[in-house]
């Protein structure tokens, strides 16, 4: 552990989001998840993300404040299916700003949401992330996550106008 990251994690709050950490969050997330980053998390980040997962399960919703200041943030949720035993967590999205990165934040925000997890009785967290995504796959391998697949993200743009056919009135 080098110095910065002591001296991080002397001054680093863990703590419940807050409706007022909304706004604050959303533009973080806007800063990480960008098209040069992951076409695919840039799509699908957007202010619903937070209110939704928020609104369903604020108990997992999380941030890191260094110096009265949002550097990083974990939203995730719980899974019950029906038929089974086992109750699963979901990390949804994880963010640490640009900068500051590796130096614990992100272990930080991972520790906490995992220990809340298992104070809810989840047996498995699951996450999902780019395959290209390499810093990402690093950090949850270096968190104990394993049976790395990959999966297939196809997308139909229904605004292309199809060519050489004529509308019928």
């Amino acid at each position: 552990m080098d110095k910065n990251t002591i001296e991080i994690e002397n001054t680093l709050d863990i703590r419940d989001m807050s409706i007022d950490d909304f706004a604050e969050v959303f533009h973080l997330g806007e800063q990480l998840f960008t098209s040069e980053y992951s076409s695919s998390m840039y799509r699908t980040w957007d202010e619903y993300e937070i209110t939704t997962l928020y609104n369903s399960d604020s108990d997992l919703c999380l941030v890191a404040d260094l110096d009265d200041e949002i550097v990083g943030f974990v939203l995730a949720t719980t899974v019950d299916k029906t038929n089974s035993a086992w109750k699963y967590g979901y990390l949804v999205w994880i963010g640490v700003r640009p900068g500051i990165q590796k130096k614990g934040i992100g272990d930080s925000l991972f520790n906490e949401i995992k220990k809340r997890m298992v104070e809810q009785g989840v047996r498995m967290i699951i996450i999902d992330t780019d395959a290209d995504n390499e810093a990402g796959i690093r950090f949850f391998n270096k968190h104990g996550f394993g049976n790395t697949q990959k999966h297939v993200y196809m997308t139909l743009n229904l605004a292309k106008k199809t060519m050489g056919r004529k509308s019928r009135k």
